[in-house]
């Protein structure tokens, strides 16, 4: 492991997307890596300043096509926003170069190779890697990240959906058929998809207009499935449904779980205080206080709240994220200040943008 006493050489494969562009506004400014090489095949020897106006000046780097000896010669740490199913062809190269890896693409989340066949159409090709792999929300995992070699930062979907209701499944107080979850991403969650953009992304399209898509079949499905399974001990099956809506960046879920007794919202407020205690970026809401996209963006916070309903005996739980954020890159970041013992705000310091 490279001497926590110096600068952690640090480099991002697919640099060229919505999540790669947000890595780079934040690595750029943490104060313990160095940024030492960007990937782009399409912006290959371009200034990273030219392509990404807002990070002029603060780096003299230029875009490197994607060769993963070039980055493991580079680099202690490679993040990859990488598209799915490519990560793991440049993930080997780097771990057998004895680097480490934070990947935030699908490649490594999921811990059955047949979860891949299913969701994504294709079998996983490093099936070792796989093993290894740790999921990488903190407020789970913390102690595995640590000494992991290869992290996998959750999807955003998935980071909403599962710190919304991990505090009732954990404490049993969920049943485990019957939840439902409802996500909202913002725009800026399919990614800059280069020249192979989907019309319902369009400004026409997507402006003042809301979209349900991957209706019963999302790719998150099964992470989410997965995360709350191993909280809770046992299968769990939710019905999730995401949607699009007219926003840049930010990520809203709503979550109706059934409960397995009846409780008061003061004490299930009481049940997320008591998990998220100490956590420094999940912020739980006082009763009558509601979520917001807005009171979250361009951040690393995931704001929470749960509201019992009586009549139903269900609890609705809601969070919100910012996409980029606790839902990629900020926790991207937050994993490697966990990988390095450094503390968990490190490089994320800054408050959520406001207006």
């Amino acid at each position: 492991m490279p001497e926590r006493s110096r600068l952690i050489r640090v480099a991002v494969a697919g640099a060229s997307g919505y999540m790669g562009a947000e890595l780079l506004r934040l690595l750029s400014v943490h104060p313990k890596i160095t940024l030492t090489g960007v990937t782009s095949d399409r912006l290959a020897g371009e200034p990273l300043g030219k392509a990404y106006p807002h990070l002029r000046g603060l780096t003299d780097l230029r875009f490197h096509d994607l060769d993963p000896e070039w980055l493991a010669g580079v680099a202690d740490v490679v993040f990859l926003a990488l598209p799915h199913m490519e990560s793991q062809k440049a993930v080997p190269v780097l771990r057998t170069r004895g680097g480490r890896a934070i990947d935030l693409s699908a490649d490594y989340r999921l811990h059955d190779p047949d979860d891949y066949v299913t969701w994504y159409k294709a079998p996983h090709i490093d099936l070792p890697g796989l093993a290894e792999a740790v999921y990488g929300l903190p407020e789970l995992h913390r102690k595995a990240i640590g000494p992991a070699s290869l992290v996998a930062t959750p999807g955003c979907y998935p980071a909403g959906a599962v710190l919304a209701t991990a505090p009732l499944v954990r404490a049993g107080l969920a049943r485990l058929d019957g939840i439902v979850i409802d996500g909202k991403s913002g725009v800026t969650g399919a990614g800059a998809q280069g020249r192979k953009i989907d019309p319902m992304y369009l400004y026409t399209e997507a402006n003042e207009n809301v979209q349900a898509y991957a209706i019963a079949g999302h790719r998150h499905t099964p992470e989410i499935e997965q995360e709350l399974g191993a909280l809770a001990g046992a299968p769990v099956r939710v019905a999730f449904t995401p949607h699009l809506v007219p926003l840049n960046r930010g990520l809203f879920t709503t979550a109706s779980v059934p409960l397995t007794a009846t409780l008061t919202t003061a004490r299930l407020l009481d049940v997320y205080r008591e998990f998220y205690a100490g956590e420094p970026f999940v912020r739980v809401l006082d009763e009558g206080e509601r979520p917001t996209t807005r009171a979250v963006v361009g951040s690393n916070y995931c704001d929470v709240t749960v509201v019992a309903d009586p009549r139903t005996n269900r609890a609705v739980c809601v969070s919100a994220i910012d996409n980029l954020g606790k839902g990629g890159a900020a926790n991207g970041v937050q994993n490697l200040n966990v990988m390095f013992g450094w503390g968990e705000r490190t490089g994320l310091e800054a408050p959520p943008v406001y207006p």
